[in-house]
């Protein structure tokens, strides 16, 4: 990702607008550093969009994560630094490897958020159980950083993805210090908020997100609550689903099968 703007970005009214517009022939919004406004007819070509073009007005976005199906490879997080040119050191998706001795000690760590997976170590404890947490960022319906933007950059499109305007972005990182799951950096070339945007530029384009394209054990999951027969809201309404830090009412979109006690 380069500091250069695409020439073709769209502001937050922009997309609401089109977005309000629902099927319309205009355009399909993809995202690559930017939310880039692009015509339908010229750069999805090949895309297997409804005719028409997507309507975000139709689509409602829930994301799953089985931890139990999680093996710490780092397939997911290098796949979306691959993906979205997310810079080194920084990421937009990362795995934690969680080691409860007997005693009720947690050990947590994420060597360069989980990359190129994890080593074999000797901790000196007595293990009572180990697992893997992936994490990013939770899309929440009330999210404090959308609140607490101070000039509207930080946006909830109409599928329920957060994503962030870098056009109107300034770079003040109250997003950043707001986010509960620290989800958010400070892209280091653009000096504009960066985050997982659930890969919209996907989506838009009836694909799955990168981190669940490329998991081989179908840890990741993501769904659409607004699909009839849909296996993740099947999954939400039937299992033990659970979400992090419920005690501060962001309501996430991101939701997880198998999750401890210990996983904060």
């Amino acid at each position: 990702m380069t500091s250069k703007k695409n020439e073709h970005s769209c502001s937050r009214r922009e997309f609401l607008s089109l977005a309000a517009k629902g099927a319309g022939a205009v355009a399909v919004v993809l995202f690559s550093g930017d939310l880039a406004l692009v015509s339908a007819s010229s750069a999805v070509k090949g895309a297997d969009l409804a005719i028409g073009g997507y309507d975000p007005t139709r689509h409602r976005y829930i994301y799953l994560v089985d931890i139990d199906k999680c093996i710490g490879c780092g397939a997911c997080v290098r796949a979306c630094s691959h993906e979205n040119q997310v810079p080194k050191h920084f990421f937009r998706t990362w795995v934690e490897r969680y080691e409860i001795s007997r005693s009720g000690e947690v050990a947590i760590d994420s060597p360069d958020g989980a990359l190129e997976g994890f080593e074999p170590r000797a901790t000196g404890e007595d293990i009572g159980k180990a697992f893997f947490v992936p994490k990013l960022c939770n899309h929440c319906s009330n999210t404090p950083c959308v609140q607490l933007c101070p000039v509207g950059a930080s946006f909830t499109s109409p599928d329920g993805v957060v994503l962030v305007d870098q056009e109107r972005c300034i770079g003040c990182s109250y997003c950043v210090q707001a986010c509960p799951y620290g989800s958010r950096f400070i892209h280091p070339e653009t000096h504009t908020a960066s985050k997982c945007t659930l890969c919209y530029h996907r989506l838009t384009r009836g694909m799955t997100t990168a981190c669940v394209q490329n998991c081989p054990t179908g840890a990741r999951k993501i769904g659409d609550a607004l699909a009839l027969g849909d296996e993740v809201a099947e999954i939400l309404a039937t299992r033990d689903v659970r979400v992090l830090k419920p005690e501060l009412h962001t309501q996430p979109n991101c939701n997880y099968l198998g999750l401890s006690k210990e996983v904060r």
